[in-house]
């Protein structure tokens, strides 16, 4: 289990390369629920996701033969240009493998920051190359299967810890388990009280599947929502989820899509379907724990074009 001195090292660690994002009330999302809600705003966090603190955590932490060598990873979209922006700035030569249900604009983004991108016919095939490419001494960045990658990510939950008022549940996604393992962790150290459950979309439901079969199993993957498609969780992500979250909501892919432009019509902030989708999740929660909640939602992401929803020009 991520410890919170292996978060607090990872927060000194990357903060001349992140930014501390806005921790906010949201009246339209408060009256709109009938509760109080905070949003923590990563979809202002530098590369348009909180991808960029875990990638960053494990890049500063390269001895120099592996930076030499060079990085490869595998992403539906924000790890891949995490990574790349990272690994350009902190001059590694980067790989992303990305399947070819990802957003065109996260493999131009990241082919801009200067990385090679290869295309894969789908999540599965991309992690198998990227084996493949790791056996030809490419080293990797783990979306989540790395304890560095998950101290990074827990610097968000760190700074909701600090930031927020009183919460008494808090919203995460899940696709492979890497931002809610961190949080989880984050705040059970700093918040024990505090009520952390994950959410997913079908078709993309690794985590409920792992956690009804009792470890990490293969799924399917169907869900529209391609930020979330992590075609299995890792025992790392399983374990901290297992322990310290408290549920896992699964809801469809047009309840995300919906979520996201109810989130930007009453909070006038724009998400990605992976974000949007904590919103029925939170009516969900509401059902479970009664109308004294406090809620606190993590919006993980921005990166989603208008016309990828169906509402561009």
């Amino acid at each position: 289990m991520i410890a919170l001195t292996e978060i607090q090292a990872a927060a000194s660690r990357i903060a001349p390369y992140v930014l501390r994002t806005p921790t906010v009330a949201s009246p339209g999302l408060s009256a709109l629920l009938g509760v109080p809600v905070t949003a923590k705003l990563e979809v202002l966090q530098r590369t348009g996701s909180f991808k960029v603190r875990g990638a960053t955590n494990t890049l500063l932490q390269l001895g120099d033969a592996d930076r030499g060598a060079g990085v490869v990873a595998v992403s539906g979209g924000n790890h891949g240009i995490a990574v790349a922006v990272m690994a350009g700035e902190l001059g590694v030569k980067a790989t992303i493998v990305m399947p070819r249900s990802a957003p065109e604009h996260a493999r131009q983004a990241a082919a801009d920051a200067g990385a090679t991108v290869r295309i894969t016919d789908d999540m599965p095939g991309a992690f198998a190359l990227s084996a493949a490419l790791r056996a030809d001494g490419l080293v990797a960045v783990h979306p989540f299967d790395d304890p560095a990658v998950l101290a990074g990510q827990g610097t968000a939950g760190l700074e909701l810890a600090d930031d927020a008022g009183e919460l008494t549940d808090v919203l995460v996604s899940i696709g492979g388990g890497g931002l809610i393992a961190g949080i989880a962790a984050a705040l059970h150290a700093r918040r024990p009280g505090v009520r952390v459950w994950g959410v997913e979309t079908e078709g993309a439901q690794a985590m409920s599947a792992a956690l009804a079969a009792g470890g990490p199993v293969d799924v399917e993957l169907s869900s529209v929502v391609t930020t979330l498609s992590a075609p299995r969780v890792s025992q790392l992500t399983y374990d901290h989820v297992a322990e310290l979250v408290t549920d896992v909501v699964v809801v469809s892919d047009a309840e995300a899509v919906r979520g996201t432009l109810d989130i930007a019509d009453h909070a006038k902030v724009w998400t990605e379907p992976a974000a949007g989708c904590l919103l029925p999740a939170a009516r969900r929660v509401l059902d479970r724990v009664g109308p004294q909640a406090r809620i606190g939602l993590v919006l993980c992401g921005g990166n989603a074009t208008t016309a990828s929803l169906g509402v561009g020009r």
